[in-house]
């Protein structure tokens, strides 16, 4: 083994921190006796020559030692030897091994398909170790060989022949997703496949296999699900259910992870039942894809186990489905809300965490989630990531939930501490109904030393303030605003001035007693000449039109900034220019060029505001309907124009409205990330769209 190791010039050749001369060594301790060297020299091989995914010419030149390896039945943990393998070869190009070699990425492309290239070709191996002593070597081989080896018809025959005399589920449960994989690869051999699939599932294997053959089947050709797939896979759960397998922490599959990784890994499944159960269900879900009902009565059937971490998973694969796809979903949340009962204490977080995330859809759980603030007041305040207090996760799906009987929980919140810092965003939804906040939160403001500390304990109540809006606290909530706009230190001033001017606008006409001040600051409208940033200057010139409607001293203001250079600033003027409504018009021509402008959000906002100033839809539209198409995070903000507006002279609105409200999917359920108010923000799209069909609220 390792023969002519030492000839290779490793010092000239690369990994992610220099010189690979120490990658020798790292192979070698592949092949040690002692179990602690191997899985170090495995962290270090991952951590240098295969770092974040990488290829380097090192990682290439360790490729025949790591074949040497895995085909040697002496060597120990040559399982994740393999995995290591299938990383390195199994990397997705996507086109690149056809970049242009003038192109800075072609030698990392290069390196790509070379390894590929090296993997496949030493792939063979791979078929012999399909039956290996090592348990943990057969439970990785059937995905390098669907990855990896470069001829799919003999290894998916391979698989078949091995799931009748293998004798390890979770190794056959391997077979089974390797076939699916090849499926996808390989469309030309997916009728082969599905056929293969199904006879497992109508087979009398045991029940996870079938689930696992019915799971595949869902991945890789989604019609060919049969009708009654819920009542089948809830029936399978069951059986499941009666005899379970509990599964060790040794015999978790090791994952292409550090040894850290590894072992936290392990030791999360150690002791559930069945713990690939949940990769099954998931992969299941993601095959249903629109069929909301069927995923809702699948759900409904995991958050009723008696398996503790299978409800865990399905709360999770409840909020997958909630933020990707419409649907009515009473009676999930419902359920969801019941796992705050559980003594748990990480079933409880999860379920809250997802209620937090549903807003109004929250609704069908309110009942549990008050029950559960009323039996443990501990879980209204936790520590937030700065160290700062913040709401507990069912304090904060109720209130969002804009559920009133939230609000003495708030009130003896607000009585017994700091203000938490997320205190004012949850006020939102409850609108009046908090106006018993008010004067706790009109007192601290007053109260607030003028000092460094000011703008991040002024921001959650001039937010708070701004959210509840309550008139009978308006006469004192006024000078407490002024007191802190003008008292403002100069380190956070920016920050303080606007969530001050952002109150001030809120509360309109009644604030009438800020204009002389608002018109002060709007003086030096030049930040050189001492006056407020661009963007503030806008904010203070729309909060005097919300208090005073004095056009004549904002728009002067508006059109100065959006005549600027500060983009920000600019959006933020066209935004408030469009409130402005036809007292605006002056702004029109301003506006009009800003719809060309580079940055999307500043050409929507231009457009809106046109569209406001003018009442012509004529040049606005095709650019909100541009947005549209193009932006789908805009499309709250176009369809609040055109619920405003009404779609009379945008061509085509109707027909994009329709559409949308026609459409199963959540508009803004796209890849790359999730966001807090995702759900919110959708579900705002629609009751917008329903006002433009219906001309009403």
């Amino acid at each position: 083994m390792f023969a002519g190791i030492d000839e290779v010039d490793w010092a000239a050749l690369e990994h992610a921190y220099g010189p690979a001369d120490g990658v020798p060594g790292l192979l070698r301790g592949l092949a040690s006796a002692d179990a602690a060297e191997r899985e170090g020299a495995l962290d270090s091989l991952y951590a240098t020559v295969h770092s974040q995914g990488e290829v380097f010419d090192s990682t290439l030149a360790c490729i025949p030692y790591l074949m040497e390896l895995v085909a040697d039945p002496l060597v120990e943990d040559r399982g994740p030897v393999v995995e290591l393998l299938t990383s390195i070869g199994g990397i997705d190009l996507d086109g690149d091994d056809e970049l242009d070699p003038e192109d800075e990425e072609f030698e990392d492309a290069a390196n790509y398909a070379m390894a590929a290239s090296a993997v496949a070709a030493g792939s063979e191996v791979f078929l012999q170790l399909a039956g290996d002593h090592d348990r943990e070597v057969r439970l990785v081989v059937p995905l390098a060989l669907a990855t990896l080896h470069p001829d799919p018809v003999r290894v998916l025959r391979l698989l078949r022949g091995r799931l009748p005399v293998e004798t390890d589920d979770e190794v056959r449960l391997a077979c089974i997703e390797a076939g699916g994989r090849i499926a996808l690869r390989h469309r030309d051999l997916t009728p082969e496949v599905v056929d293969w699939l199904i006879g497992v599932k109508d087979s009398g294997y045991c029940a996870g296999l079938r689930l696992g053959a019915l799971a595949q089947l869902a991945r890789c050709s989604p019609a060919s699900l049969p009708a009654d797939v819920v009542p089948w896979a809830t029936g399978v759960l069951r059986e499941m259910r009666a005899a379970p397998v509990v599964v060790a922490a040794s015999s978790e599959p090791p994952p292409p992870l550090t040894g850290a990784a590894r072992e936290i890994r392990a030791a999360a499944v150690a002791g559930r039942v069945a713990p690939w159960t949940a990769g099954l269900l998931r992969t299941l879900h993601a095959g249903l894809g629109d069929r909301v009902d069927d995923r809702i009565a699948l759900l409904a059937d995991q958050l009723c186990s008696p398996d503790l971490s299978q409800r865990i998973d399905a709360v999770r694969m409840s909020e997958e489905l909630l933020r990707t796809w419409r649907g009515a979903y009473g009676e999930l949340v419902a359920l969801i809300g019941e796992q705050l009962a559980d003594r748990d204490p990480h079933l409880q977080d999860a379920a809250a965490a997802v209620l937090g995330g549903l807003f109004q859809l929250a609704a069908p759980a309110a009942d549990a989630l008050l029950e559960q603030l009323n039996t443990d007041p501990r879980c209204w305040v936790r520590s937030g990531p700065d160290g700062r207090d913040a709401l507990g996760a069912p304090v904060l799906a109720l209130a969002r939930a804009g559920d009133p009987r939230v609000v003495p929980i708030l009130a003896e919140i607000l009585r017994q501490g700091d203000t938490p810092a997320d205190l004012a965003r949850s006020l939102d939804r409850l609108g009046t109904a908090a106006a018993p906040l008010a004067p706790a939160l009109c007192d601290r403001l007053a109260r607030l030393g003028l000092d460094g500390r000011l703008p991040e304990r002024a921001e959650p109540l001039l937010r708070g303030l701004a959210a509840v809006r309550a008139a009978d606290i308006l006469p004192a909530a006024v000078p407490a605003v002024l007191r802190v706009l003008r008292g403002a230190p100069a380190y956070g001033r920016e920050q303080v001035v606007a969530d001050a001017l952002r109150t001030l606008a809120s509360f309109g006409p009644a604030a009438g007693e800020a204009a002389p001040v608002l018109r002060t600051l709007l003086m030096p409208s030049r930040t050189t000449d001492g006056g407020l940033p661009a963007a503030l200057n806008a904010r203070a010139a729309g909060a005097l039109w919300a208090v005073d409607r004095d056009a004549d001293t904002a728009l002067p203001v508006l059109c100065e900034v959006l005549g600027g250079r500060d983009e920000g600033a600019r959006r933020t003027a066209a935004s408030v220019a469009g409130r402005l409504g036809d007292a605006g018009a002056a702004a029109a021509p301003l506006l009009g060029s800003l719809m060309r402008s580079a940055e999307p959000w500043t050409r929507v906002e231009s457009a809106a505001a046109l569209w406001r100033v003018t009442g012509d839809p004529g040049r606005a539209w095709p650019v909100l309907r541009r947005a549209w198409e193009e932006l789908p995070h805009a499309r709250p903000r176009v369809a609040a124009v055109l619920a405003e507006l009404s779609t009379r002279g945008a061509e085509g609105a109707d027909r994009l409205v329709d559409r949308e409200l026609l459409s199963p999917r959540r508009h803004n359920a796209l890849d790359g990330g999730t966001g807090v108010h995702d759900i919110f923000a959708d579900e705002r799209l629609l009751a917008l769209c329903r006002q433009t069909v219906t001309g009403g609220p």
